[in-house]
């Protein structure tokens, strides 16, 4: 069992004084949370992905990699990645980057989000999120699991020979979580793959 904490990176008033922090601010307090969890023991710090007001999380590879450089066992990991507004080749090469920095202490948990604005953001409609997810996964798990990729599906343009650099850490791929509140299909996803369910 591990124990660990998570945000989503609001920017919101403090409950304590009513006053609301700077963006800056609040990015400054989610790593000291990252900070402090590892000096207690927890297991695990996550951090959610958001692109729209009031959250700041928006590149949680970034995020990790500066308190992955600061910490030496906590576990990072995302709460959640949006697997359906990202594509899975850059989510791919991201996290195993992020994996090599933290010398494999990342896991990863997707999710398809539920902030329909933030769908054409990205080129994408939210009415398509559950085919997105299981699509975008399953090309994600190749080219985590495969040395050389072809591949052609719905919603991204085909891949030929195509090799996702870095290969994960020790040929072994984050572990994946995947998030949900009410998508069976996702719950499917997970017992399918073998992965863990949020």
């Amino acid at each position: 069992m591990q124990f660990g904490i998570f945000t989503v990176g609001d920017v919101t008033p403090d409950p304590t004084d009513g006053r609301t922090p700077s963006e800056a601010a609040r990015i400054k307090a989610m790593v000291a949370i990252a900070l402090k969890a590892e000096e207690v023991g927890l297991d695990v710090f996550a951090t959610g992905e958001h692109h729209n007001p009031p959250f700041v999380p928006s590149s949680p590879t970034t995020m990790l990699g500066y308190i992955a450089a600061r910490t030496e066992r906590l576990i990072l990991s995302t709460a959640t990645t949006l697997i359906t507004t990202n594509d899975p080749v850059k989510i791919a090469e991201d996290y195993a980057m992020l994996q090599h920095l933290a010398e494999g202490r990342v896991d990863l948990m997707m999710g398809r989000g539920n902030t329909g604005p933030v769908y054409p953001w990205f080129g994408q409609d939210i009415r398509n999120g559950i085919a997105l997810a299981v699509e975008n996964y399953a090309l994600l798990e190749r080219l985590w699991r495969e040395d050389v990729v072809d591949w052609e599906g719905k919603f991204r343009t085909p891949l030929q020979s195509f090799t996702s650099t870095p290969r994960p850490l020790d040929g072994v791929p984050p572990f994946v979580w995947h998030g949900s509140i009410r998508s069976p299909e996702i719950a499917e996803q997970a017992a399918y793959y073998g992965d863990g369910f949020f």
